[in-house]
């Protein structure tokens, strides 16, 4: 097993708390929970709705991904997060799935959660594998 490498992607939000946008360790990286903040406006309020702030955090996990010289295709797990489950599922996975290959989607969890940071609706992170 080879030591993991710490992360940080440039171009990628500025973490919320002391953490790696991603650790790697044997061909398989662990990408951070991403918020639904603009990374070039960090000031910027978050989108008043689910599907702009799934949008957002998609496109923040993307950064950190091709930080890594990684894309979606390369994602075999998701989690999501949410604090307005019931009202919220259905828009999210209505804008989640236009990110994925519906023949290669990941496997995937959503949970309903009671707060997330920045007072955001929506957290992704991902389990991705090196070809």
């Amino acid at each position: 097993m080879t030591a993991p490498i710490f992360h940080m992607a440039a171009g990628a939000p500025t973490p919320v708390a002391p953490f790696s946008h991603a650790v790697e360790s044997d061909g398989w990286v662990f990408v951070t929970g991403q918020m639904p903040n603009d990374p070039n406006d960090e000031a910027a309020p978050l989108p008043d709705g689910i599907e702009g702030q799934t949008h957002n955090v998609m496109a923040n996990l993307k950064i950190v991904l091709a930080s890594l010289g990684l894309g979606l295709e390369h994602v075999v797990v998701a989690r999501v997060y949410l604090t307005h489950f019931r009202e919220d599922y259905a828009a999210m996975n209505a804008v989640y799935e236009t990110y994925f290959d519906p023949e290669r989607r990941p496997a995937r969890t959503c949970v309903g959660v009671t707060g997330l940071a920045l007072d955001a609706r929506v957290e992704i992170d991902l389990l991705a594998r090196r070809p």
